[in-house]
């Protein structure tokens, strides 16, 4: 039931992204703000929607039919699964019906999503500043940037899917991973908190995945109506540009996924939560692009938000257990996601750049 729920989903997304790629930017153009604000509404519509099929429904992702059913998943995604603060054995003792544990679990459930959801989000805006900076970089025109995001993202996909269930797998086997990985965000969201503003940017030309394509294949001088392969008059096979900077962006992907799939594992261990909440929010940043780039400085005290994330999500792998016995749960973690992300654009509102370099 579970893989079979997640082709469903998989063949959805894909639908979705093909649609938007064949007939709606069949051809190369800038993407307004108009319709970069119509794209981001429909998937940020579509995972409020799957938020509330997982609030009246989640129970059909794992298939859960039985008492027996629930303990498993709950057991096997180290889910902590609890009913009113009680384990679930206390409570089926208690008499609880099974009507009513599902209800439960779908709660959860549906918390966890949309917590993940505004992690991932969050973050993602964050690998927004270098997004954009290796597109101006590298001459990108605006008409191509639409293409290039989608390719970027279709690969981000399957990288996040292999991550995320292979991370899911080793903390299966090996649950003091989670410690590690509070260890690792809480150190990258200090870091990132005294972390100086850079005056210049690093040039992309210089990143390993550039150095290692201009070596192992030929490359076309320029780049060519969006195309990513070229042929010359002698029939040879080149890679254009805009390839290099496809790679460029997926090998970036891959670096940010360190920070944005374990913060995600600090909500929910349930590989299928987090793979949900990670693809509408990559998906969905995709959409947003278009409206953040010109806007994103102004968000000045974003990045202490992100930092200040990082650090909660850490320290809640960290003291995971201990909170679960004082009854932090799902709903709580939400709140605490909301107010950094809320303080941190209305500080940014509220004290500008300038006043925040005063």
């Amino acid at each position: 039931m579970d893989n079979l729920f997640l082709l469903i989903f998989i063949v959805f997304v894909m639908a979705v992204l093909m649609f938007d790629l064949l007939f709606v930017g069949k051809n190369h153009h800038i993407v307004s703000i108009k319709e970069s604000g119509i794209w981001t509404a429909v998937w940020v519509s579509f995972a409020l929607c799957f938020f509330v099929f997982l609030r009246y429904g989640g129970h059909m992702v794992h298939g859960i039919d039985s008492f027996e059913r629930l303990q498993e998943v709950s057991q096997k995604y180290s889910l902590s699964f609890k009913y009113d603060g009680l384990p679930l054995d206390k409570a089926i003792e208690n008499g609880i019906t099974l009507e009513s544990a599902i209800e439960q679990y779908q709660k959860s459930s549906s918390i966890d999503f949309l917590s993940g959801y505004l992690i991932e989000e969050t973050l993602s805006i964050d690998n927004l500043f270098v997004m954009l900076m290796l597109l101006t970089g590298f001459g990108v025109r605006k008409k191509d940037y639409k293409s290039v995001l989608f390719w970027g993202i279709l690969g981000a996909i399957i990288l996040r899917m292999a991550f995320i269930f292979l991370g899911s797998s080793l903390i299966q086997k090996f649950n003091w991973i989670l410690l590690v990985f509070g260890v690792y965000l809480a150190y990258m969201g200090v870091k990132m908190f005294f972390k100086k503003e850079e005056e210049a940017p690093s040039n992309p030309h210089d990143k390993p995945i550039v150095r290692f394509l201009s070596k192992h294949f030929s490359v076309y001088p320029r780049y060519v109506n969006g195309r990513f392969f070229m042929r010359d008059h002698k029939g040879k096979l080149f890679i254009t540009p805009l390839l290099i900077v496809v790679a460029t962006i997926e090998f970036s992907d891959v670096i940010f996924a360190f920070d944005s799939i374990p913060a995600i594992f600090s909500v929910t261990c349930d590989p299928y939560i987090v793979f949900f909440s990670n693809i509408f929010a990559i998906i969905g940043l995709r959409s947003m692009f278009f409206m953040l780039a010109g806007a994103v400085d102004k968000f000045c005290y974003l990045k202490q938000g992100v930092a200040v994330l990082l650090l909660f999500v850490g320290v809640k792998l960290l003291a995971h257990h201990w909170l679960d016995e004082i009854g932090f749960s799902s709903v709580h973690s939400l709140y605490v996601i909301l107010t950094i992300i809320v303080l941190s654009i209305v500080l940014s509102l509220l004290f500008p750049k300038k006043q925040a370099e005063a």
